[in-house]
């Protein structure tokens, strides 16, 4: 049965604090995997928390309408992605952060941080599309399908916005991009 069925036939706790908890657990299962996108599309702690809490908000006020849905958090994700595209347009940055292209030394978990943090740096650099696709797509592994039904656009979009923001990625990380020696070896095996 699903959630709308068991709202309509008032099973569960009955009434708002079914939907209270409903929602609540949606929270406690889905909070980390918003926050981690939220952080990718922002590039800052501070903001991602404040787009996934604003996001959360607004998904309580709706959570009736959303929870009747087939995929709540499909539709949960579009409000925050949404939500960051409005961020963006109001406070686009004019400031470029130059981006280094040192790869870490494996073992090295400090140069692993800068690496991931140049990286968060070099999706901020996107544009806001091209960016939601590449999040949406290596973040929260959603297939063209479902991100073509998140944003609305179409399936070919996704895919050259996913392979333009690739390329746009590599260009910035070009040690990065290049296959290893080894890599090259263990292909002719």
């Amino acid at each position: 049965m699903d959630l709308a069925a068991k709202w309509a036939a008032g099973t569960g706790r009955g009434g708002a604090e079914w939907v209270e908890g409903d929602f609540h657990g949606f929270v406690a299962a889905r909070s980390a995997a918003l926050f981690r996108g939220a952080l990718v599309l922002t590039g800052s702690r501070d903001a991602a928390e404040d787009l996934v809490q604003e996001t959360l908000e607004r998904a309580c006020r709706k959570w009736r309408t959303i929870s009747a849905k087939d995929a709540p958090d499909a539709y949960v994700r579009r409000i925050m992605v949404n939500l960051a595209n409005d961020r963006w347009r109001r406070f686009r940055r004019t400031a470029q952060h130059p981006v280094d292209a040192d790869p870490a030394a494996p073992g090295d978990e400090y140069g692993r941080i800068d690496s991931r943090d140049q990286l968060v740096r070099a999706l901020q650099q996107l544009p806001m599309r091209m960016r939601t696709v590449v999040v949406l797509r290596y973040f929260h592994d959603l297939s063209d399908a479902e991100i073509a039904a998140d944003l609305k656009i179409s399936p070919s979009t996704v895919r050259s916005q996913l392979a333009r923001g690739i390329d746009r990625l590599r260009t910035q990380f070009p040690a990065l991009s290049v296959p290893s020696s080894q890599q090259l070896t263990e292909g002719t095996r």
